[in-house]
């Protein structure tokens, strides 16, 4: 089946634990009660992002849950190009309403200038 808006895609995703590493290393960081988001430039012509939800925000099934939550947001902002992304699920995430998900990772990106601002 064909997307409907090829214009949005959701973004690629940061798979290799040494892109994860580099990021976590030297990637600026945005805070929210809810998560943390650390964005490093790339100048590639693509945005990865990579989603890290510990054991410590709850079972399997719950960090699964918050992670498809997770990725409907992420498919939904008008990520810029050239950036490696990691989003760290903070304990207390897996309770937060959906809307209150998406405000605070539109926070987080906006800090840190992630997101275009003609697509909000």
């Amino acid at each position: 089946m064909a997307d409907p808006n090829p214009s949005r895609r959701p973004p690629e995703r940061l798979r290799r634990r040494g892109d994860f590493a580099l990021v976590m290393r030297t990637g600026r960081r945005a805070r929210h009660d809810l998560l943390q988001v650390v964005a490093r430039g790339t100048g590639e012509p693509v945005t990865r992002i990579g989603l890290s939800v510990g054991k410590q925000v709850g079972g399997a099934v719950v960090r699964n849950r918050l992670k498809r939550r997770l990725r409907m947001i992420l498919r939904d902002l008008p990520w810029r190009e050239g950036f490696h992304v990691v989003i760290v699920a903070r304990p207390g995430c897996d309770s937060a309403r959906y809307d209150e998900l998406t405000g605070a990772l539109r926070t987080c990106a906006e800090r840190l200038r992630l997101t275009d601002a003609e697509g909000a």
